[in-house]
């Protein structure tokens, strides 16, 4: 949490200006600052040591005022002002005041001293501030003992680096300085374009200047950085000059980056390839951050990300290569929607977030088709609407009333959700036609900003379409949940006719309203007579807008006994109920479905399940020809469905026995099959399926024969060499965390101990990575504790705290045990990551429960504690509703329906 803004005393006014001015008579914005002042062009200059606990800076910003004023509204955080001078058009310069009026929020006023007419001023405010500890802004963080600055802007974050108009409506060009000790490396958005010497072992960097920006895409890094160059990317249809490619590490690691920067060419060809104009910006540096609060950020020109997601070589493990590539793609789809076209407002975060992972996906459909992002959509989607599905949920487009709702708009309904909505209006105006759209809604408001109705618009147009395909996409953006689509098949007048109705998806326990009406475009998978390939039956797709509560479709060749996959190529974002005969008449179907559509009748039987229309048994039957599929994310899907009824409905040894028995018959063979060490040339796919299985089998359900397998592993990898080092390389990379967990709950104390001995003298950041996770899976009470404690300390990274505490919630005991840690350790636990993390601190606490004493507690400690950090609010009401949902499906089902 953002410490408070001590009160200081600045310059008094000048002596030509008598008594102070009053207090002006509008009061402090509450989140967008007013419109009546402007930025125009900021110059930023810092000086920055990486080894000290503060830095300073000159901020000089030119500003528009459009009417008479006496002062200027500015965003600003726990920066000590020591001189502002405020500068007419005329050139008249006078001293100004620094308030700080609402510190928490980090508003404040800049008083001129008199009052100005509508004209262009500079305001010049020097100030010091403390390099941040809690990832934000400026903040400081260390690699092998050494220490480094970098930025994190977004959303609101800047305004802990320097004073400005910290929203993403005002974009200017930025002239940014950076005077750092002459040993060190500074970069930022933009080319370096001169060094000069600064005195007394100092220098001065200067950059070129910026296309327009907002304040959250600012971005430098100072430090003892390791440059690798990469290749450069070649000029094509769109770009005319080669583009300058660079990756940035912490000393030493640089080397490492290779993989990822062969593969950012392709990634910027095939974005310019559908943007259809060339990246507009003047290089492209990829920095890997030793600590760092997201995944990624997409800074124009220097994009950072979390270590582990650059730093690979031969042995990393296959989800870090894919996930490399994948969120690679996902920052460089920024650069044209969200930096060159930026969200006028954070209630269009979705115009930044949902178009880059709907981008990101479509690049690696094209580069890496073997990665099967189609897939990837569909799992996105089913993630974004378990979520969807509370009536605590956000909107695409969710009303902006304080810092806390800019902060939590980051989840699965920008990102997930948005995507799905975007592809699935894609689907329904045609490829060729939405991109069509996009290039005109990207050249329209180039480096400028834009709001929603900007893009719905731009598809409209291209696809020919008016107010109701408008209608259509807007009903998704504006209003909350899940369509809930129920079919059924009606032999009329010779033709097949389907009958379609839509209401709102709600599980069992909702208190929500049922009653809701979308424009959705509802393509159904019907079989006919006609025979495909080795005379199997064929079928057919139809697709119909569905903008009533009811409709029918005419299903074209139907067969007399039809069966119905109601969202053909999953392409929707919806649910289709499954009563137990629907369910019975497609259940005989499903090897004839697509992979992406065999994971939309997964999610199908867990909507129904959760819906109350079946039960455990069903389930099992339901989901079983799945295990089967050659596709690892098909063959894997029922996994995360029976683990939940095995953790929160068996009761009893049977009950249990019999789905760890039904988990074995259908996945160990394979598993077996697979073995448990990576083999030369295998796919990456073999390599996640493994990783799957084997954390499932030996973790969730304990097999033996897995656990045997992963301890083996794990007790290689926690025997220490002649130099005292784990032999951490012992385990397959892939099954590091997984393998440690086990000897870590067979073990306990003296493996967890080798572990914390360990993680500081690793900078690896997948070895640390699989140790934290190792520890994290710790089952005795004492030791869960000791690794609890041990993630407040300063080995543990800030950013690496969360995965030391995810772990242990199995049981009621265990959750208890976390509360009573977690509620007596709150004020470390906010102090390390309250002014990023407030919305998740809740679920922190709380997930996984599933009683009404869980939420009951929740509340009562939480509400006295909802202005502690930005978004607890919302994170509350979230993980409240959560629990109180999976105690209601607890309660719905009987038990006894998993062993017949």
């Amino acid at each position: 949490m953002s410490r408070p803004l001590r009160s200081m005393v600045f310059t008094a006014l000048a002596a030509c200006c008598g008594a102070a001015l009053a207090a002006p008579a509008d009061k402090a914005p509450q989140g967008q600052l007013p419109d009546w002042a402007v930025p125009q062009s900021y110059q930023l200059a810092f000086k920055v040591d990486p080894a000290q606990k503060d830095f300073s800076g000159t901020t000089t910003i030119k500003v528009k005022l459009t009417r008479a004023s006496d002062h200027v509204w500015l965003d600003g955080s726990e920066l000590k002002v020591s001189k502002v001078t405020v500068t007419d058009a005329r050139g008249k310069s006078q001293p100004g005041k620094y308030v700080s009026v609402e510190p928490k929020a980090g508003v404040v006023r800049v008083d001129f001293g008199r009052t100005l007419q509508p004209q262009e001023i500079t305001l010049a405010i020097e100030y010091t501030a403390p390099l941040n500890a809690q990832l934000q802004g400026l903040y400081k963080v260390a690699a092998k003992g050494k220490p480094y600055t970098i930025t994190q802007m977004e959303p609101i974050s800047a305004r802990f680096a320097f004073p400005g108009f910290d929203q993403p409506g005002f974009k200017t060009p930025f002239d940014i300085s950076l005077t750092v000790p002459a040993s060190q490396t500074a970069v930022a958005n933009t080319k370096q374009v001169k060094e000069t010497p600064a005195g007394d072992g100092w220098k001065t960097v200067t950059f070129a200047q910026t296309v327009p920006l907002p304040t959250y895409l600012v971005a430098f890094a100072v430090g003892p950085w390791d440059i690798a160059a990469g290749p450069d990317i070649a000029p094509d249809t769109y770009r005319a000059k080669p583009l300058q490619l660079r990756g940035i590490a912490a000393s030493g690691e640089a080397h490492r980056m290779q993989h990822v920067l062969s593969e950012t060419p392709s990634i910027i060809h095939a974005l310019e390839n559908y943007y259809g104009f060339g990246y507009p910006f003047d290089k492209l540096d990829l920095l890997a951050a030793p600590d760092f609060s997201a995944g990624a950020m997409e800074n124009p020109g220097l994009v950072t990300f979390r270590d582990w997601l650059l730093l690979l070589d031969k042995d990393s493990p296959a989800k870090n290569v894919r996930s490399s590539f994948n969120v690679n793609a996902h920052e460089l789809a920024h650069m044209w929607s969200g930096d060159t076209v930026t969200l006028n407002w954070w209630n269009d975060i979705w115009l930044n977030e949902a178009f880059a992972t709907w981008m990101q996906q479509k690049v690696t459909m094209e580069v890496h088709p073997e990665y099967r992002a189609d897939l990837d959509r569909v799992d996105g989607a089913q993630m974004a609407m378990a979520n969807d599905s509370l009536v605590s949920a956000r909107k695409i487009r969710q009303p902006i009333t304080g810092n806390g709702d800019i902060e939590t708009a980051f989840d699965g309904i920008t990102y997930e959700k948005g995507a799905s909505v975007i592809g699935m209006f894609e689907n329904y105006v045609g490829e060729k036609t939405f991109q069509k759209g996009m290039r005109a809604y990207i050249q329209k408001h180039k480096f400028g900003n834009a709001v929603a109705d900007d893009l719905v618009s731009a598809i409209a147009t291209a696809a020919g379409k008016g107010d109701a395909f408008k209608h259509a996409f807007n009903s998704f953006l504006n209003q909350t949940g899940v369509p809930y689509i129920a079919t059924k098949v009606e032999q009329k007048d010779g033709k097949t006719v389907l009958h379609l109705s839509q209401s709102r998806y709600l599980p069992v326990g909702s208190t929500g309203d049922a009653q809701r009406i979308w424009g959705v475009p509802v393509c159904v998978r019907y079989g006919t007579d006609a025979n495909g390939k080795d005379g199997a039956s064929s079928s057919k797709v139809a697709c119909e807008m569905l903008d009533k509560t009811s409709g029918t479709m005419v299903l074209a060749g139907a067969s007399k006994s039809t069966w119905v996959m109601p969202n053909a190529n999953a392409s929707g974002y919806y649910r289709f109920s499954l009563d137990k005969p629907a369910l019975g008449s497609l259940v005989g179907q499903v090897g004839k479905l697509s992979d992406a559509e065999q994971l939309a009748y997964a999610d199908a039987v867990n909507a129904s399940f959760q819906h109350g229309e079946l039960d455990a048994g069903d389930v099992l039957t339901a989901l079983q020809p799945l295990t089967t599929s050659k596709t690892r994310e098909v063959a894997t899907a029922p996994l995360d469905q029976i683990q939940w009824i095995y953790q929160n409905i068996a009761s009893t040894d049977a009950q249990r026995a019999r789905l760890a028995g039904w988990i074995k018959a259908a996945y160990l063979p394979r598993l077996q099959q697979l073995g448990y060490q990576r083999k030369a040339g295998e796919s990456e796919s073999h390599s996640l399926l493994r990783s799957t299985l084997a954390g499932s089998l030996a973790l969730d359900f304990k097999l033996p024969e897995a656990r045997a397998a992963l301890l083996k592993q794990g007790e290689a990898a926690l025997k220490p060499g002649a130099d005292g080092r784990l032999n951490l390389a012992a385990a397959d990379p892939d099954l590091l965390g997984d393998a440690l967990g086990v000897a870590v709950q067979q073990h306990g104390k003296s493996a967890v101990d080798a572990l914390m001995a360990e993680l500081p003298k690793t900078s690896d950041p997948a070895l640390r990575n699989g140790m934290l996770e190792g520890m994290a899976m710790a089952q005795d009470p004492a030791v869960l504790e000791q690794v609890r404690d041990f993630s407040l300390t300063k080995p543990v990274k800030v950013g690496e705290m969360a995965r030391l505490l995810k772990e242990g919630r199995d049981t009621p005991a265990q959750r208890d045990a976390l509360w009573q840690w977690f509620t007596a350790h709150y004020q470390p636990i906010l102090e390390r990551t309250g002014s990023f993390a407030g919305g998740r601190l809740p679920s922190l606490a709380g997930k996984d429960g599933c009683s009404k004493a869980e939420v009951d507690r929740l509340q009562a400690f939480f509400q006295p504690r909802l202005k502690d950090a930005a978004g607890v609010d919302r994170g509350l009401a979230q993980t409240s509703e959560k629990i109180q949902l999976c105690s209601a499906l607890k309660e719905k089902q009987d038990a006894s329906a998993i062993l017949r």
